[in-house]
């Protein structure tokens, strides 16, 4: 039976659990481990797996919890499609297209009034085109415990920054085209669609997270702002080619 942390949870204990099945490739249930209860027990193991798998970037994803909670997690491998970028596939992988923003100053905690959509505009100095890969070692993935899916980093498993695009997509991506193409298989082809449909809504309630770390945001830090296309599942290896507004174009291999 699932247990909560006020039975023994050990944020260290599930962060080595999780990085264990991780370097494995096996799967357990959610109710094999036991759970945190809060977002900070949360966080705390995901800053331990963090630190478990050495990761050490500038590059972020922001999401909501089921309850409106804003939270964050680091992307871990983290490519740029001009070097070249390949990706390990594994069962059950998922793929997301997706803008991400780099600030071009900080964005500290306002303890007094919060941030405005123009505001968080104001201060991005680049767009581009990226693509999410995610998969889970966690059988339920979120389905079951959103909080143990945060430990595990959102399901990150891997990041590919892409050419950057006009500051304008912000506001015009829900009339922009996205096809996607895996090995020969057309896997999306419509307009970028956005789950909120601004791709700010979630980098603008986590800046106004009065509870955030004072670290987190700073000038130079990458964020990518939640899927174009839906999270569609991989079922083998190949390539992958993104196309944005018919110009915009970017390639990466799972391998």
């Amino acid at each position: 039976m699932t247990v909560s942390s006020g039975e023994g949870f050990d944020p260290r204990a599930l962060a080595a659990r999780l990085s264990g099945l991780e370097k494995s490739g096996e799967k357990a249930p959610t109710a094999d481990f036991v759970l945190p209860a809060t977002l900070r027990e949360a966080m705390d193991a995901q800053n331990f797996l963090a630190a478990e798998e050495r990761i050490s970037t500038h590059a972020w994803k922001v999401a909501m919890s089921p309850v409106g909670e804003p939270v964050l997690a680091p992307l871990h491998p983290y490519f740029e499609a001009v070097s070249g970028a390949s990706i390990s596939w594994r069962p059950g992988m998922k793929f997301e297209a997706e803008v991400a923003v780099r600030l071009g100053q900080d964005l500290p905690v306002r303890q007094n009034g919060d941030y405005t959509r123009d505001e968080i505009v104001e201060v991005i100095a680049e767009c581009h085109l990226g693509a999410e890969l995610l998969a889970s070692s966690i059988v339920e993935s979120g389905q079951v415990s959103f909080l143990l899916y945060l430990a595990e980093r959102i399901g990150n498993k891997g990041y590919v920054l892409g050419p950057a695009l006009p500051k304008s997509i912000i506001d015009t991506i829900g009339n922009t085209t996205l096809k996607v193409t895996h090995g020969e298989q057309v896997i999306y082809d419509a307009l970028a669609r956005h789950p909120k449909d601004d791709v700010l809504v979630w980098l603008l309630a986590y800046a106004n997270d009065k509870l955030r770390p004072h670290t987190s945001l700073k000038k130079g830090a990458l964020i990518t702002t939640g899927t174009l296309c839906g999270a569609i599942e991989l079922t083998s290896r190949g390539p992958i080619e993104i196309v944005l507004g018919n110009e915009t174009r970017l390639s990466l291999s799972i391998v």
